[in-house]
């Protein structure tokens, strides 16, 4: 699965609706309103590397009051979760 981080600026004025819009394409996991530079931040979970095309340029940034889109795409992930799950690996709780 590839992953990718798309920091967004939107339409000040229509953060919600276009967050909302995001979140329901095909490909995006979760959309978060942030402070900073951007106004949104939006997690791609995909397949393929090529299936980033058809859901960043494709799809978010065709969603109206998207004005710019930049991207990230992870090498790996760490999480507290996955190491808490891998010691407990064997033990009855």
């Amino acid at each position: 699965m590839i992953t990718s981080i798309v920091l967004i600026k939107t339409s000040v004025d229509r953060i919600p609706e276009i967050a909302e819009a995001i979140a329901a394409l095909e490909g995006v996991s979760e959309v978060y309103s942030v402070t900073g530079a951007h106004d949104l931040i939006a997690m791609v979970r995909v397949p393929r590397h090529d299936d980033l095309a058809d859901v960043i340029p494709g799809r978010i940034s065709k969603v109206p009051g998207v004005e710019s889109t930049e991207t990230h795409i992870a090498f790996r992930a760490y999480s507290q979760h996955d190491l808490e799950a891998a010691f407990a690996i064997g033990l009855d709780a």
